[in-house]
This record gives C-alpha cells, structure tokens and sequence, in this order.
C-alpha cells in the first residue's frame, strides 16, 4: 500500500509539473473564451490604469479549462504575485486570517473549490472581500471582544466547477462572474499545436486535429492525450504524429471518437436502449448507473449536451436523433419502449 502510495503522489505531481509548463503567461496567449478574455482584459487595463486591485473575479464551469491558469494570467498581467489555495484546505478561520494578513496590496487571492468553504470560514470572508477588514474574536467568555483588522486591498479570484452550491452572498461579493465553456474542436487543435511546440513534438495540422477531436471539449485531456500519442509516436511512427498516427495510438488508449468515457456510454446506452431515448429523470439515470446525480449533471451532461446527443427538457433528460444513429440502436428499440411510458 506504501508503494502505491507514492508512486500515485508521484504521477500526479509529474501530472501538475507537465501541465504547468504548459499553461500561457499572457491573455493573449490563452485560446478560446473569447468572451471571458474580453471581459477580463477590459477589467485588467481599468486596474492597471487607477493603480487598484482589480475587482474580484469568480469563474466557473466544469474541469479542465483554464479556470487556475486564468488566475495565474491575471496576476501576471496585474504585474502582482498570487496565493494560492482551496476551499477545502481553509478548515479554520484562522487558516483564512493567517494568508490574508499577510496579503500585499493588489495581490491577487486564489480560492480553487470556493464552494467548499466551511460556513464558518465563508462568513468570515464576507467583510474582507467586500470591506478588506476581518473581525477576530480575542478570548472567550465575559473578557471576549472583537477586533477589526484591516486589509489591504487585494483581488480574489474563486473558481469552482459548482456554481449552484455557491451561496448568494458569497456570488454577491464577486463583481466579475464568468463561465468557461467547453471548447470548439479548432480552438483546442491550436492548443494542442502550441503544447506540441512547447514540447518539441512533430504535429501537423490533421494529427492536432484528431486529438482535439477526442478531447471532450476540454484543454487539460487535449494535453494528457498528446503526451499518450507522443510516446505511441516515438516508438512506433519515428516520433512524428500526423492523423494516422494520432488515430491508431488513441484508438489503442480506447478513446472514443468523440472523446466519450465509460460513463458517458453508460449515460446514453441508459438513456437509448433502458427508456428508449427518454424522457427520463436525471435520479433515475443515476439509480441505473450508480452514480452520483450532481456528478452527471455538472460533469457529464454539459459535453453530451454540446456534442448534440442529449437535451435537458421540462419533463426529463432526452436522447437526440444524432444519439440513435452515432450508438446505433434499432429505431425498433425506440419505438417498442417508447409505448412503455
């Protein structure tokens, strides 16, 4: 068990190495969300004129696309440095007065999993985001008092994949709230030809294609499959990676063409062929899979939903006439269970 302890905290640390190496410095290096790049780069040129911290930002959507790498962007192109940490690690208030007594002026406060802040903690960040000052409780019982400590102003930045689990005075504080959305296939093909560059690999235009193909919308497995078809390329294709090569090393790794785990299958196979095609409601695709429903909702659904192949409707998840065809499942199947409900 101690071995395999360590080697999985050795993958992931060789995971978060790669991926940083990876990750833009500059907005304008960061492709797609042309609309958060917009919003932010007006909100980051406002600060740097007045000399201010810029107003806090909360991003969401799911994971894997550039929530943490946009914090990173903002602080370099705020010339500021960032502290880093996450909803789950600030388990006291205490832990929340040491970091934030320590923040410099317009430094930027980076809270990944915001809405796992404990209550307690959540409340007490209230007054230092929206008054930059805290007030400690000093002792206890009849002798105890309040103290307010200021702050300097700083800008903190939440990103969360849980929008909805984020309170309303919480969201109130942030004067920026934007999404990240999956990303179009030709968006991610740029992304994966410039980590292709950053690690000296031979990708032409059809091989980067291929694997944002496979990506599922999402920056972070792009990257994770060109490491995979690297190696497949420099063992069996003299390391250059063109279509081919790109479709017969994912193709091996069992990657869906559409880049489709095997919840996703298990989604839409329950959907199709248990209640033919729908509609049918999000707790009981979760009882048929043994799987947590926030989980398909926020994780699964949204990239089913832009491929095309399920739509969310008032009276339950339905499957698409692209679904049918792409999973091919009989339309007699359709029909017979359709006459069920």
């Amino acid at each position: 068990m101690r071995e395999d302890g360590i080697v999985s905290a050795s993958l992931q640390e060789e995971e978060r190495q790669f991926e940083a190496t990876l990750r833009p410095r500059k907005l304008d290096d960061f492709a797609g969300q042309a609309k958060v790049k917009e919003n932010l780069a007006i909100a980051i040129e406002a600060a740097r004129r007045r000399g201010e911290a810029m107003d806090h930002v909360l991003l969401y959507g799911p994971p894997g696309l550039g929530k943490t790498t946009l914090a990173g962007i903002i602080a370099a192109e705020l010339g500021v440095t960032i502290q880093q940490t996450s909803g789950p690690v600030l388990q006291k208030k205490l832990d929340l007065v040491g970091i934030l007594s320590n923040i410099q002026d317009r430094e930027v406060f980076f809270i990944d999993e915001i809405h796992r802040l404990l209550p307690d903690v959540e409340e007490m960040i209230y007054s230092a985001l929206e008054d930059f000052r805290m007030d400690i409780l000093i002792g206890t019982g009849p002798g105890a008092r309040t103290v307010a400590m200021e702050l300097k102003k700083f800008t903190a930045i939440g990103a969360t994949t849980r929008q909805g689990l984020i309170s309303a005075p919480l969201r109130g504080r942030f004067g920026l709230v934007l999404r990240l959305n999956h990303y179009e296939m030709e968006e991610l093909a740029r992304i994966v030809t410039r980590s292709a560059r950053l690690l000296e690999i031979e990708v032409d235009n059809q091989g980067a294609e291929e694997i944002a193909r496979r990506s599922r919308g999402t920056p972070r497995i792009a990257n994770r499959l060109l490491r995979r078809v690297r190696d497949y390329a420099q063992v069996r294709a003299a390391g250059h990676v063109d279509a081919d090569v790109a479709r017969r090393a994912l193709d091996l790794l069992e990657v869906d063409r559409f880049g489709l785990d095997e919840i996703d299958q298990k989604i839409m196979l329950t959907v199709l062929e248990k209640y033919g095609g729908g509609p049918v409601g999000l707790n009981t695709i979760a009882a048929s899979i043994d799987e947590e429903p926030d989980t398909i909702e926020e994780v699964y659904e949204p990239y089913l939903i832009q491929l095309g192949f399920l739509d969310r409707t008032p009276r339950g998840r339905m499957a698409t006439e692209q679904a049918f065809e792409y999973f091919k499942i009989p339309r007699r199947i359709r029909g017979a269970q359709n006459t069920l409900f």
